[in-house]
């Protein structure tokens, strides 16, 4: 079994909150360097990140060889998407805009070899030590995990029947994209409310459950709910060193007698 398809299943049941970051640089150096910073797991974002499937490729080799499970928010839930990205070693499937229990159905459909799913079957990839673990290829195939992201007023509404979809692996809130598409603001009691309903589904079906933060400090804030978080990304987080580095830098000349 690679480390791929079951470190992040492994760390879900370890019963300790995991943390990761989102990697959205088309470099194989922002997954080393998250690595060695000690993020529990990675989440390739192809979603909001102009990367390719070679590019995906690459990076998911790179955390195999750091040891750090990566997932892969994949654009869409197509069979193609996310059976490649699988192949490629990912260790799951952030799915967006899952609104329905058959959205779900479907996405955790294609992630899965039958008789429980509709995957194509290839095992001279990474995912199958390139043919020499046929066997292991076909164990993954029921150890990753499809994650759809609720992120809806409909998807809330039927967040209860989403995680009651055999198979799944977790269940993924995105606050950002929630009160957007709410109209709701995040620090209100109403979106406060939405949030409880997706964790008492997640609750109800024993389904872990994660989000995404901005910050450290956000991450501290949201206390034990949640069994996953996200915390910024490889860009931001150079963005921000950069731009405390130059304004120190020009205090410091300022400040010069």
């Amino acid at each position: 079994m690679t480390v791929a398809a079951s470190g992040f299943r492994d760390l879900l049941s370890g019963g300790q909150q995991v943390v990761g970051t989102w990697i959205k640089l088309p470099v194989t150096d922002s997954v080393e360097l998250a690595a060695a910073a000690g993020f529990d797991f990675l989440v390739v974002d192809t979603e909001h990140a102009p990367l390719d499937l070679l590019t995906v490729h690459q990076l998911l080799g790179a955390a195999r060889g750091c040891g750090v499970p990566a997932l892969v928010r994949v654009p869409d839930s197509s069979a193609t998407t996310i059976g490649r990205v699988l192949d490629s070693g990912a260790a799951g499937v952030l799915v967006p805009h899952v609104d329905s229990p058959a959205d779900a159905r479907v996405a955790v459909g294609h992630g899965r070899f039958p008789p429980h799913g509709t995957r194509g079957y290839g095992p001279t990839v990474r995912a199958g030590g390139w043919g020499a673990d046929a066997a292991g290829y076909l164990a993954s195939g029921e150890r990753v995990v499809v994650v759809p992201q609720i992120e809806s007023a409909e998807a809330v509404a039927a967040a209860d029947d989403i995680a009651a979809v055999p198979g799944l692996g977790a269940l993924f809130v995105g606050p950002a994209d929630l009160a957007v598409a709410t109209g709701l603001d995040a620090g209100s009691a109403e979106f406060g409310h939405l949030l409880d309903r997706v964790r008492k589904a997640a609750d109800a079906h024993a389904v872990p459950l994660g989000t995404a933060v901005p910050s450290a400090a956000a991450a501290a804030a949201l206390g034990q709910h949640y069994d996953f978080v996200l915390v910024g990304n490889d860009a931001t987080m150079l963005g921000q060193a950069a731009r405390t580095t130059v304004r120190d830098l020009r205090a410091g000349v300022r400040g010069q007698p």
